[in-house]
């Protein structure tokens, strides 16, 4: 069953090789597992077995460490700055345990350990040389006499002669006592500065090397030169041979002392002591690179180190190399690169992409094993190497330099040695792109920056490593574009060949005769990369002007463009069976592209500088970067794992909200409240506050509360900053506040996480949420009381409101029309006319004016003398009168007494009681507005009371308003 594609969405950094050393002193510690190395402000410490830094300790003030030093015993490093101070590491631990002051006026330049880690010896570059009791932490002596700086200081291996050798830029060799504090010894013999001093076992031989090309054998008893053997070449280190041991396969025939020598030729060389004879010299690694022999050389050694420990030595080169060797043959054990400078190009290579081969600024190729971060150096080309490509199985990887060279490589699949099988020149300028044959290993291309294309044929034979590299020769030569090209790619069929220029156009060759078939045009600066789709018939170009554009092949149209980089975009290659692009810029960023989409799914930001080289692995699974910023980081699919992770995510919050659910169900608050936390979810937090606020006890949201850890009340407290944001979840969250405020002490409180700033955040919307529920208090306090007047003084004129307000309790009730032919207030104001009323009404009025003046005591209930006969106790007469605008205004009284069965049985006294307090109930209703009367306002609770005695006596009351 095939395999569903499926898009990447993000890479990792699985592995990284990064500079670790960049000159200066190299020591290894005394159990031969760790590498010390200086790398501008920092210490690191490598691991051999797995080339890996362990351990990396930096200055905190930023300054060059100018020297160090490791004792004996592997636990203490003491380490020099520009800022003239000394510091004693832990090392294991990295943490500084010590630093004072050097003493000295300038940097110090050479530090040394005596045997039991006790002396500590620096060597300035004023002339002094001062000694330290590291244990008891003060100076012990300040030895003056040295002219210049003093670059190498050595104790005698034999601490009961307290001697110490030390040298300056006056090229002797002093020899102090250090219990007068007095130079013993100056031994002359050399020129030129001297690099480095061995003690023979004994400690009473001692072999000196020097810029001066020599190297002398000293006699320490008699402090005198034994012999003096001239070497040829600059000689930075000198390692005595071990005694008792065969190396006759170094050309050791004699038991006399023997030492190797180090210097500007880059090879060791086994010497003779007694004969001073050369008896051995290193084979230097072939492919006709010339110049070694001269002084400063990219493989010139500037240290040698004795590893006697594993019966070997190590070797710095001035490229930064670490080599390291086995007795007593001296065959190369491991190769540490320390500092690749810019990385130009990376491929990986081998069966399952087990290394890779990257092109510095430099001659030399490196082919890197990734499980131990091991090297080769491969030499060969003379010049810097540009661009890489391997063909299809792995095995085998061309190169092409500034040398205008190209070189095919290939690597032993069992061993994994890797050496140059073929070679071909005829550019006239350097060579700066290459690109193999796909489907099988036939040809190759190479696209030079004398604007011309090469097509390279390969023999079906390739010499082993013990022959001569074969001769290529170019097959076909075809002038290509107007200025350098920077790129050429073969389709995966190995018809089609296309080549990217500086000359802002992309071209598109017919395989093997190189004939035009079309020009790609559109970039508006020129092109760095071009790379056909493993699928799809399609180009796609990168370019200086920050874009990516996908060519079609059959009419040579743009099909899409790609913006996202801020530079240049210096290389691309398709992954995802062609529908995604990978894509490295100029500016340091690595991006990954969907085509059908156009979208920018990942930026990887992880170099400094421009990312050059960029390649996939033939499993689709890694992905490899290199930048100018010295940096190589082998990049994982992450995809499938971040998936996997979010599937499972998503499967446990589904079984944790189950599990909620059955912890709500049982009513388990503080289990369900610290589930809740733990996921993290603040609404779900609220779901389980609301759930607890509405169970039957009402103590139980502060039980549960108190009951929480210290860092669940902190995300409580947190969670209700954001609940109390909201004006539906403030009531939840202002509870949870209050038990938090009121059971815990100030103390505890500001004890929380982030607690100042979570109080501080519910201040503003406390005050907001108070200012609201006040105002709403008000709106409710005045709709209850208007409320309850209207219930307590009727129904509404026309009996409409009968419906809806509850006149059940008021029985007996009947409307009583008054009209009042008075103007209103507003009419008296405003100044508008009313209509006359007619004659009939004034006199009616008129005849009611008089029998009030006449009996005042009958205001009110006048008008139920005068209709006894019609059974009602409640009655209403209307006086229609103008009102506001012209319409009537109609006063409504509404009268509360006792109907007529009841009259009957009532005393005439309790009737006019009652008459008496009706004459107070009144409420004017105005049409623009509610005034109420001041009788009406006095009488507010003998309503209430008349109420009270309607629901005890069961007797029937008068309402009386009036309704304007």
């Amino acid at each position: 069953m095939a395999n569903t594609l499926q898009f990447k969405t993000n890479f990792a950094v699985s592995s990284k090789i990064e500079p670790f050393y960049k000159g200066g002193k190299v020591q290894i510690s005394k159990d031969e597992k760790h590498i010390f190395c200086t790398c501008g402000t920092r210490i690191n410490v490598l691991q051999i077995v797995t080339g890996k830094i362990v351990h990396s300790i930096e200055q905190d003030d930023q300054e060059d460490i100018t020297s160090f030093a490791l004792s004996p015993d592997d636990e203490m490093l003491v380490t020099a700055s520009r800022a003239l101070l000394l510091k004693q590491w832990d090392w294991k631990q990295g943490q500084c345990t010590r630093s004072w002051r050097a003493i000295h006026n300038v940097p110090v330049a050479s530090m040394a350990f005596d045997c039991t880690s006790t002396l500590l010896a620096t060597g300035g570059c004023d002339g002094t040389i001062k000694l330290w009791d590291v244990v008891k932490q003060y100076c012990t002596h300040n030895l003056k006499g040295s002219s210049g700086v003093v670059h190498l200081v050595e104790f005698h291996p034999d601490i009961s002669l307290l001697q110490l050798f030390s040298s300056s830029a006056d090229c002797v060799i002093r020899i102090w006592d250090l219990r007068t504090s007095k130079v013993l010894c100056v031994l002359e013999s050399h020129f030129s500065a001297v690099t480095s001093l061995a003690f023979s076992p004994d400690g009473l031989t001692l072999v000196s090397s020097g810029r001066d090309k020599i190297c002398t054998v000293w006699d320490l008893e008699k402090k005198k030169a034994k012999r003096t053997v001239p070497v040829y070449e600059t000689v930075e280190g000198v390692v005595l041979l071990p005694e008792g041991e065969d190396y006759s396969d170094l050309g050791v025939k004699n038991k006399g002392m023997h030492f190797i020598t180090a210097g500007s030729k880059g090879v060791l060389r086994v010497w003779e002591a007694s004969t001073s004879k050369c008896v051995y010299s290193q084979a230097l690694v072939a492919c006709g690179e010339g110049g070694a022999d001269e002084d400063g050389h990219p493989r010139s050694i500037t240290y040698c180190l004795p590893m006697p420990l594993h019966g070997g030595l190590a070797t710095v080169t001035a490229e930064h190399n670490i080599l390291l060797y086995r007795l007593p043959q001296l065959t190369t054990q491991q190769q540490f690169v320390g500092y690749n400078d810019d990385i130009l190009d990376v491929k990986f290579l081998g069966k399952e992409d087990s290394h890779i081969v990257v092109a510095t600024n430099s001659s030399q190729l490196k082919v890197f094993d990734l499980a131990t971060s091991s090297c080769q150096i491969l030499y060969g080309h003379t010049d810097t190497i540009l661009s890489l490509d391997v063909f299809r199985r792995g095995l085998l990887f061309v190169s092409c330099a500034k040398d205008k060279t190209v070189r095919v490589w290939k690597m032993e699949p069992e061993t994994g040695v890797v050496h140059c099988v073929a070679q071909g020149s005829g550019h006239s300028d350097a060579v700066g792109s290459i690109c193999c044959s796909r489907l099988k290993k036939a040809f190759l291309v190479s696209g030079s920056q004398d604007s011309t294309l090469k097509l390279w044929d390969l023999p079906e034979t390739l010499p082993s490593a013990d022959s001569e590299p074969a001769r290529l020769s170019a097959q076909v030569t075809e002038k290509a574009h107007d200025k350098d090209v920077n790129s050429v790619c073969i389709s995966p069929n190995d018809k089609l060949l296309a080549s990217g220029s500086q000359d802002r156009t992309a071209k598109l060759w017919a395989l093997p005769e190189l004939s035009l078939l079309g020009v790609f045009r559109g970039h508006k600066r020129g092109v760095w990369c071009v790379q056909f789709s493993p699928m799809d018939q399609v180009l796609a170009t990168s370019s200086a002007d920050g874009t990516i554009k996908v060519w079609g092949l059959q009419d040579f149209s743009c099909l899409k463009t790609f913006e996202g980089h801020d530079a240049s975009v210096l290389k691309l290659i398709f992954t995802s069976r062609g529908t995604q692009i990978l894509t490295s810029g100029s500016d340091g960023l690595v991006k990954l592209w969907t085509i059908k989409t156009n979208e920018c799914v990942k930026t990887l930001d992880a170099h400094q500088d421009k990312v050059w080289g960029l390649h996939v692995s033939s499993k689709d699974s890694q992905m490899v970067t290199g930048s100018a910023d010295s940096n190589i980081i082998i990049w994982k699919d992450v995809t499938e794992e971040e998936l996997a992770e979010e599937q499972a995510k998503e499967e446990s919050q589904i079984l944790k909200q189950q599990e909620l659910s059955n912890l709500l169900h049982e009513k388990k608050y503080l289990k369900a409240l610290g589930l809740a936390l733990s996921l993290d979810q603040p609404h779900t937090v609220l779901q389980v506050i609301k759930a607890i606020q509405q169970s039957e006890e009402s103590e139980e949201l502060q039980k549960t509360i108190l009951k929480l850890r210290q860092d669940q009340k902190e995300s409580l407290l947190r969670f209700c900053t954001v609940w109390n944001t909201n004006a539906r979840n403030c009531l939840h969250a202002q509870a949870v506040v209050q038990v938090l405020l009121t059971h815990l002490s100030p103390d505890e409180l500001l004890s929380f996480q982030g607690a100042r700033s979570h109080l501080e955040a519910l201040i503003p919307y406390t005050e907001r949420h108070m200012q609201r529920i006040g105002r709403l208090l008000q709106a409710s306090m005045f709709l209850d009381y208007m409320w309850q007047k209207m219930r307590l003084t009727g129904a509404t004129v026309s009996g409409a409101l009968d419906e809806e307000m509850d006149t059940g309790s008021l029985p007996g009730y009947q409307p009583l029309f008054l009209m009042d032919k008075t103007p209103s207030a507003e009419q008296e104001h405003t100044g508008e006319a009313a209509s006359p009323p007619s004659k009939e009404e004034e006199e009616e009025e008129e005849e009611q004016e008089e029998h009030k003046q006449e009996n005042p005591q009958d205001i009110g209930h006048g008008e139920e003398e005068e209709d006894e006969g019609d059974g009602a106790s409640n009655k209403a007469s209307t006086h229609p009168h103008n009102g506001v605008n012209g319409k009537s205004r109609v006063q409504v009284t509404y009268t509360i007494g006792s109907s007529e069965d009841d009259a009957d049985d009532d005393d005439d006294d309790d009737v006019k009681m009652e008459e008496e307090e009706e004459e107070k109930k009144v409420i004017v209703l105005r049409r623009k507005g509610v005034v109420v009367s001041e009788a009406a306002t006095e009488s507010a609770d003998a309503v209430t009371e008349g109420a009270d005695a309607l629901s005890s006596t069961e007797q029937p009351a008068y309402i009386q308003t009036e309704v304007r």
